[in-house]
């Protein structure tokens, strides 16, 4: 990477069928008795990999695991005694991040410094209109979105995830009542309610009787979101584009996917507007960039020394961050199962 500072990653899905049961729960909790799950497993990983290497390290861990009971091969098969154990298992070198999802909205990750957090998502319908964006901006009209809410919280080593997720449920329920079916600016606190100001006014209802939440990731809709963590925001807009390339070097002839790029930013908030970031500029300012790569061939792109994924990631880096001095992460996937992530 022509970055300094840049540090690139691989990243990895893998999936996997197993039934469990967490006998530890309390009579009639439905994960204590014996069922099934389609576990899904990502790894961030350091360096660079072919997608086919990378798909073989992935499946080396799994495979033990697929179609088996888990209490054959753990005490507790929670989602936390999950992770740890294919961390332990994985092939060398060891992953930078793992994240572990047993259900649509449910599972644990385990982060750069080893920590473990469960997390689980919620929905809820509301309205809402930003009153301080100039009068020509479409977020100043009440409008109106599905918003998804996804709590993350630290798990000692000894924490079942069940549990986790239990005391999750039990906190969220009320904010749901609140929340659900509601105009936000109407709520005390959110007389502006941006993705920023709604994930800290989340934080500040649950971190009183919550002092393990690590993290809440507020969905405006299905391709912006923001990341609070008690100190930082972290906004990320995602888009999709369908491209051609052909890899000489790798012996791999005119072939295509359909790419998923998420631009990470961060910056302080802007005290005026409640934000970090306008989605809205994102958008606009990496819409040239977008014209030049979606329905195109990517090995024709000027300066491109190479149209795999990593030199890809950096092609971009290297014309967005003069627009975007708010850009300090490019997450860029080929397929479902492999993709790389740059940062800065």
């Amino acid at each position: 990477m022509s970055h300094s500072n840049s540090q690139l990653f691989a990243l990895g899905r893998a999936s996997f069928e197993a039934a469990r049961r967490i006998e530890i729960l309390p009579p009639g909790h439905p994960a204590a008795g014996l069922h099934g799950h389609s576990f899904q497993l990502t790894l961030q990983q350091h360096g660079t990999w072919e997608a086919e290497r990378l798909a073989q390290h992935l499946a080396t861990a799994v495979a033990p695991l697929n179609y088996s009971e888990l209490n054959q091969h753990l005490a507790i098969p929670s989602d936390g005694a999950l992770l740890r154990h294919l961390s332990s298992t994985l092939p060398p070198p060891a992953a930078a991040q793992l994240r572990l999802r047993s259900a649509p909205d449910q599972g644990v990750e385990q982060w750069a410094d080893g920590s473990r957090h469960a997390w689980h998502r919620y929905r809820f319908e509301a309205a809402h209109r930003l009153p301080n964006v100039p009068p020509d901006h479409p977020c100043g009209r009440m409008h109106g979105h599905s918003f998804g809410v996804t709590l993350y919280l630290r798990l000692s080593n000894d924490d079942p995830h069940a549990l986790a997720a239990a005391a999750l449920d039990r906190h969220w329920s009320t904010l749901h009542a609140r929340l659900h079916h509601t105009c936000l600016n109407q709520l005390a606190g959110l007389t502006n309610p941006t993705s920023e100001l709604l994930s800290h006014w989340l934080w500040q209802q649950l971190r009183p009787q919550l002092p393990a939440l690590s993290r809440v990731s507020v969905r405006e809709t299905a391709t912006a979101g923001c990341d609070y963590d008690g100190e930082h925001f972290r906004i990320w807009k995602e888009r999709t584009f369908e491209s051609a390339l052909a890899l000489p070097q790798q012996g791999l002839g005119l072939h295509g996917h359909s790419y998923r790029i998420r631009l990470h930013l961060t910056s302080p908030l802007d005290e005026l507007l409640g934000w970090t970031v306008d989605y809205g500029d994102v958008k606009r300012l990496f819409q040239p960039l977008y014209q030049q790569i979606d329905h195109h061939r990517l090995d024709q792109l000027p300066q491109l020394p190479q149209a795999d994924t990593p030199h890809l990631a950096d092609w971009l880096r290297q014309r967005l961050a003069p627009a975007l001095p708010q850009l300090h992460r490019i997450e860029l996937w080929e397929t479902s199962c492999y993709g790389v992530l740059l940062e800065w």
